[in-house]
């Protein structure tokens, strides 16, 4: 936290009272998964994107006041697609993430590649996507956005089947569920100063 400004009294209540808000969220919500009437009970998906919401809203802030998020990740559940009564035999999990090389200088440095598309192999051969989303300002990278699939399929009948065309089943009829995060998207929704 050394190169963020010490934040205000207001910003540390306000993180605060987005926590307690997820905490609230996440007991309404067990809650209503311990009493729900059976599958697909209304109670359980209100509550499920209430704490969504409040879990955005907290991990917002959290990186806006303290350069710090949580490592939790809540898909929406109402995204078109596959209809409920259809049972996959199989899914496939697609997972795009943007970046932007903003310090090659850096990136070469930090993974002892000698060239930005050597460094970049390197980078991502050797570590989690998790663990270089989470470190990519420290390696000279910048975040985009990003998006998470999940899409019914059928099991491969051969070993490496897919893997001359791995993205071809990105189809939106086939798509179980999807998580977005849109960079910017905060930004473009700041309401205009009034004055």
């Amino acid at each position: 936290m050394s190169d963020v400004a010490r934040p205000t009294e207001a910003q540390i209540a306000q993180v605060r009272t987005a926590a307690e808000a997820v905490k609230a969220a996440i007991d309404a919500h067990l809650a209503s998964v311990e009493e729900r009437a059976g599958a697909g009970d209304p109670r359980v998906a209100g509550t499920y994107e209430a704490l969504a919401d409040a879990a955005e809203v907290y991990d917002d802030l959290l990186d806006r006041v303290y350069d710090e998020f949580t490592p939790f990740e809540v898909p929406r559940q109402d995204v078109g697609g596959l209809p409920d009564r259809i049972e996959p035999e199989a899914v496939s999990v697609l997972i795009r993430r943007d970046y932007t090389v903003t310090d090659p200088r850096r990136l070469r440095e930090a993974v002892g590649g000698t060239t930005v598309a050597a460094s970049l192999r390197a980078l991502f051969s050797d570590n989690e996507p998790d663990r270089v989303a989470h470190h990519a300002s420290e390696l000279g990278l910048e975040e985009g956005d990003s998006t998470l699939w999940v899409v019914a399929g059928e099991p491969a009948s051969e070993p490496g089947e897919w893997l001359s065309e791995p993205f071809d089943i990105a189809d939106e009829d086939l798509l179980i569920c999807r998580f977005d995060v849109i960079e910017d998207y905060d930004d473009e929704l700041e309401p205009a100063d009034p004055s």
